[in-house]
């Protein structure tokens, strides 16, 4: 019987891996927290509504929950099925975003679609249906993708069509996010240490030449290194986001008395989400959500060792492929707030005001979900078949 069969045919209870829905539940509150405080002044002073990101947060977190409740019903071995027209798909939707009058611009950058009076952000599907290819791209072609560099080369092809979609939107920080997830799927599965070595070093550099082919990336990058020489221009965001960080010393400035929240820090609950909460937390608050973070991607690929012990490699690639995915952008935007990295425009999964964002982080929750559902029986048997045959063998 294949690996999806077996998936497919143990349905019998619902299993959920409660840890992974604490962690999520908890960063979830905190983000909301985190979302009101930042917002709060922003909201009362623009539309005179001091909760109105709170309200639409809770709104957004409702209907992202609903999506993961909806995925989680989807088998797997479906997705593994449609991957192709998914992929189809999402290259439809990052050039349909590209269309005057279909893609809505916003300060410039042209991601998103509008839909019955929301703007969707394409991106934030294609980079999950992309993933989703990969994952079963290496389960499918797993012996050519550890035998040979044509193996590798083919995804990585996929890949680098989806990174040039995703520049002329611009997204450069997603687009890095999606190439090096995809690219870590792919090591994972079994490529060769010295194709990966060798592809990564080519795709090091080509990437440093298009983060230096455009000027305005090239003012955030130099930005980043020195915000202080022009902290009213350039550096701005940066600079205020050090100086909320700095103020938080170990335990803040307490729930809600953040001072550069109130109109000095851009984007304080969105981008710039975490300074807002390492000033009003401190160092205490910042330690305990990057334990969350880590401990979710820890979690994800706990469960990608479970189905890939069950033999379940697909479902282990979709969970390795999120675990990347959340812990690379996380990282980023981390990073950014920090001022060790230039500023990508990502932001802080599940905690940031982010409609597209978090309503697609939860889905890929969803699928993570699944997959434990799927592998945790199948890991059972395994195990009882092993005893059992102990047990045979003793009485023997």
């Amino acid at each position: 019987m294949s690996n999806h069969a077996r998936s497919g045919s143990r349905s019998a209870g619902i299993r959920i891996d409660w840890v992974t829905v604490a962690l999520v539940l908890s960063l979830l509150l905190i983000g909301l927290v985190m979302v009101t405080s930042a917002s709060i002044s922003i909201a009362a002073r623009e539309v005179g509504e001091p909760f109105l990101y709170l309200e639409r947060q809770l709104v957004l977190t409702l209907l992202g929950t609903g999506l993961a409740a909806v995925v989680f019903c989807i088998r797997t071995d479906v997705l593994d099925r449609l991957a192709v027209p998914l992929l189809v798909l999402a290259a439809v939707l990052l050039v349909l975003v590209l269309i005057p009058g279909i893609g809505y611009e916003v300060k410039g950058s042209r991601r998103w679609i509008r839909l019955l009076g929301f703007n969707f952000q394409a991106s934030e599907l294609a980079r999950v249906l992309v993933l989703i290819f990969i994952a079963s791209y290496a389960a499918r072609r797993e012996a050519e993708l550890r035998e040979t560099f044509a193996g590798l080369v083919k995804p990585l092809g996929v890949l680098a069509l989806f990174f040039l979609l995703l520049l002329l939107e611009p997204d450069f920080g997603a687009a890095v996010v999606l190439f090096v997830s995809g690219f870590a799927v792919l090591f994972v599965a079994g490529a060769r240490l010295r194709y990966v070595l060798g592809l990564a070093a080519i795709g090091a550099v080509l990437i440093g030449f298009i983060a230096f082919g455009s000027d305005y990336r090239v003012r955030r990058f130099t930005a980043f290194l020195d915000p202080w020489a022009d902290p009213f221009n350039s550096g701005f965001q940066l600079t205020q986001s050090l100086i909320a960080i700095g103020r938080g010393e170990w335990f803040g400035v307490g729930l809600g008395e953040s001072v550069q929240k109130l109109f000095y820090l851009p984007e304080a609950h969105t981008d710039f989400l975490f300074a807002v909460l390492a000033e009003e937390l401190g160092l205490a608050g910042v330690v305990l959500t990057l334990a969350l973070f880590l401990a979710l991607v820890w979690r994800a690929f706990h469960i990608a060792r479970m189905a890939s012990d069950g033999g379940l490699r697909f479902q282990a690639y979709l969970a390795a492929g999120f675990g990347f995915w959340l812990g690379l952008q996380a990282f980023i935007n981390i990073g950014v707030n920090m001022g060790v990295l230039p500023t990508k425009g990502l932001t802080l999964p599940l905690m940031s005001y982010g409609r597209s964002s978090l309503i697609m982080t939860l889905a890929w929750i969803g699928i993570l979900l699944r997959v434990y559902h799927e592998a945790a029986p199948v890991l059972r048997g395994a195990g009882q078949s092993r005893r059992d045959n102990a047990a045979a063998e003793g009485v023997a």
